[in-house]
């Protein structure tokens, strides 16, 4: 692996191992902290470490139309408030291990919310690789009572951070980190006093200070470290590494917790890899109409929509800026990013 490419995956591998290590490490915690509580202690310390990127740069709340509000405020509600509680709801009634692997269905939800309220594309191989992880998902839940309900209630959650995914990937004006920061803050307060206000914080300083760690690492480090390497290695590849998260953490859960290695869960995890490398293979190229645009967000020159000058920038360094789009048509192979979120006719 050449070495422009090599660190930036390492990047992306050791955010894809903070992310997934939480599931196991929140379910330790869960036997000193409700749901609502830890929730709340995660999001606020993930705030915390975006907190010097926002004193550097301001919050950029005042830079954003109602439009974007909106979307900020919905991405705060489903992917910070509501997601990880039901998260850790489910986590309570399964393994660490089937959650894990169950969080796969966020790539899913993902991909048909974009289908079906984004004008997002999503080919046949697609709806195939959709359809073969709630298959697998169906799989883990193994058909009884608790694993069902474990299995809709992190199903909720990934539906929720689906939407997030959507309507971050919407918000125009702000850094990824500061509208992360706004999320946590916002979320983490609100979930943190919902679950005093039903239950006393009872947990030791050891505890809450172990949940503040994991929160920092896995919703705070985690997030810094993918923005880095997608920065780098473009979204697809460092979305297709980071994509382990949910492996790494059923490979934790079976070594450090000791949950059974069962012959269902070993057939749900292969399917779930195929059918997440069929969810990957979602490029497309047509003809496509950039309308005029004026926008702020973080981009790079050397990506054939980005074209107005800079002196003294190398055309491969991301920086954060308003600029003019003047109308373009063009074709090439593309992704639903920001630039190509278009409607395609139904065939």
């Amino acid at each position: 692996m050449h070495t422009r490419v090599r660190a930036p995956a390492l990047t992306a591998l050791a955010a894809a191992v903070l992310f997934g290590a939480a599931t196991p490490a929140n379910k330790t915690l869960l036997t000193d902290l409700p749901p609502f509580q830890l929730a709340g202690l995660l999001y606020l310390a993930g705030a915390l470490v975006m907190l010097p990127s926002v004193l550097r740069s301001g919050s950029g709340l005042s830079k954003l139309d109602q439009t974007n509000r909106r979307r900020l405020l919905g991405s705060v509600v489903a992917g910070g408030m509501i997601a990880p509680v039901l998260l850790l709801l489910g986590l309570r009634l399964a393994s660490a291990a089937s959650v894990s692997l169950l969080l796969n269905l966020e790539m899913v939800a993902t991909a048909i919310l974009g289908a079906l309220v984004f004008s997002e594309p999503l080919g046949r191989r697609g709806w195939i690789g959709a359809t073969g992880v709630v298959v697998a998902g169906a799989i883990l839940s193994g058909g009884a009572w608790p694993g069902i309900m474990a299995a809709v209630l992190v199903a909720g959650a990934c539906i929720g951070w689906a939407l997030d995914n959507h309507l971050t990937a919407l918000i125009d004006g702000i850094t990824p980190m500061v509208s992360t920061f706004w999320k946590g803050a916002v979320a983490g307060s609100v979930n943190l006093a919902l679950g005093m206000a039903t239950a006393p914080l009872s947990a030791t300083p050891r505890v809450i200070a172990a949940a503040l760690l994991i929160g920092a690492l896995a919703y705070g480090v985690s997030i810094v470290l993918y923005i880095r390497a997608a920065q780098q290695l473009g979204a697809v590849r460092s979305q297709a590494i980071f994509a382990s998260a949910p492996f790494i953490g059923a490979a934790l859960s079976y070594g450090l917790l000791g949950d059974p290695l069962a012959p269902s869960a070993m057939i749900a995890a292969a399917l779930m890899v195929g059918s997440a490398c069929l969810l990957f293979d979602g490029t497309h190229a047509h003809p496509h109409r950039h309308p005029v645009v004026v926008h702020t967000h973080s981009h790079r020159h050397d990506d054939a929509h980005h074209d107005h000058d800079h002196p003294n920038l190398p055309d491969g360094a991301r920086h954060t800026h308003e600029h003019r789009h003047d109308e373009r048509v063009h074709a090439h192979p593309h992704w639903p990013d920001l630039h190509h979120r278009h409607g395609h006719e139904r065939r």
